[in-house]
């Protein structure tokens, strides 16, 4: 053999072999982005329930609660994301885009069982179902979830900041408790410390324009952003603010119903009022942002102590968290899969459909 050709076959193999390894290098990381978060639910979960009897769970769902309020709840599970999946297309109409109502329903129902495998998938779950079956530009989808998101956002963080001043000292309590102060938090920065840190965020920022600018894909990435940015400011433009408005409340009234419903299932928090429920309802949506499924482990920790504050005895509270969480994940997975064979018979169209 050739000098020549040596040098091709020795570059075809350590070709392959840097391939395979990448290949495989790309394998781990996907596979550690999606064990990492189910890791770190589990492991809190454990240390809440290890001296729990878990074989007592059986029994007390036989003959220590009421189905009734439980299944009177799933409707407003239900209707919170027939709400989402009505207010998105609302939102996709000013950036052109009108896809079919179902299709919008089908999709934010498929999204959250697919956040069920890995967090936070599902916003790109549902943009990519527009695409596939309607024809829906995914930049701008994901521009307006980006929009629905931050107006979540300021919906939750109105609750919060209602809920605060109303129950003060029951937060002041668990901030104690949980190793947090809020007068730590409020003395964490120096005003030095905020310029210093927004001089950083202003330097970050810029230097990641001028390395996108030098990559090749970078009118790639600027029309994707771009797509983006329309979807954000769609919110502008929205032909139905009232409709608007009255679904962003009926998503989170139907999110709250859904909760706050369940504490008639059982007798130590049937008497405990909306207040508490309301309480317990934001540091529980608050705590989902860890990104776990679901929000399993963060969002036990934090409704299981809000309830101990209340008089409700870490058995109990136990009970209560492990059932309800359990049962309306449960109903995510039920919905997820409804929507996955609806969508096994819908059709497919670029046609935009009034």
């Amino acid at each position: 053999m050739t000098t020549y050709g040596k040098f091709i076959l020795h570059y075809g193999q350590n070709g392959v072999f840097l391939h395979i390894v990448m290949e495989l290098k790309k394998t781990v990381q996907g596979i550690i982005k999606i064990m990492m978060p189910v890791i770190l639910g589990g492991a809190i979960l454990y240390w809440m329930y290890r001296g729990f009897d878990i074989r007592s769970i059986g029994h007390f769902m036989r003959h220590d609660m009421d189905w009734t309020w439980m299944l009177l709840s799933f409707p407003f599970g239900i209707g919170a994301q027939l709400f989402r999946g009505l207010r998105w297309r609302q939102t996709l109409e000013p950036v052109g885009e009108r896809p079919r109502t179902m299709t919008c329903i089908n999709s934010v129902f498929l999204s959250y069982a697919a956040s069920l495998v890995i967090p936070r998938i599902g916003e790109f779950t549902r943009c990519g179902v527009l695409k596939r079956y309607d024809g829906v530009s995914f930049a701008k989808a994901l521009g307006t979830v980006v929009t629905e998101r931050a107006i979540d956002s300021l919906v939750v963080a109105a609750v919060a900041g209602m809920t605060l001043l109303l129950q003060f000292r029951i937060f002041d309590i668990f901030f104690d408790r949980t190793g947090t102060s809020l007068e730590t938090i409020m003395r964490g920065f120096s005003p030095a410390g905020y310029a210093v840190t927004a001089i950083c965020a202003v330097a970050a920022a810029l230097l990641l324009h001028v390395l996108l600018k030098k990559l090749a894909i970078y009118n790639k990435v600027k029309m994707t952003l771009n797509g983006i940015l329309q979807g954000i400011m769609s919110l502008r433009k929205v032909r139905n603010i009232p409709f608007f408005i009255a679904s962003t409340i009926g998503i989170w009234a139907c999110y709250f119903l859904h909760y706050y419903l369940t504490f008639f299932c059982f007798d130590f928090t049937a008497g405990l009022g909306m207040a508490c429920a309301l309480v317990t309802f934001v540091v529980g949506s608050i705590a989902v942002l860890v990104p776990t499924p679901n929000g399993a482990g963060p969002w036990h920790f934090a409704v299981k102590t809000m309830l101990i504050l209340y008089g409700v005895s870490e058995s109990d509270a136990l009970y209560f968290v492990l059932i309800v969480h359990t049962v309306q994940t449960f109903l995510v997975i039920f919905l997820g899969i409804w929507a996955w064979a609806a969508l096994a018979f819908t059709k497919r169209t670029n046609v935009l459909i009034q």
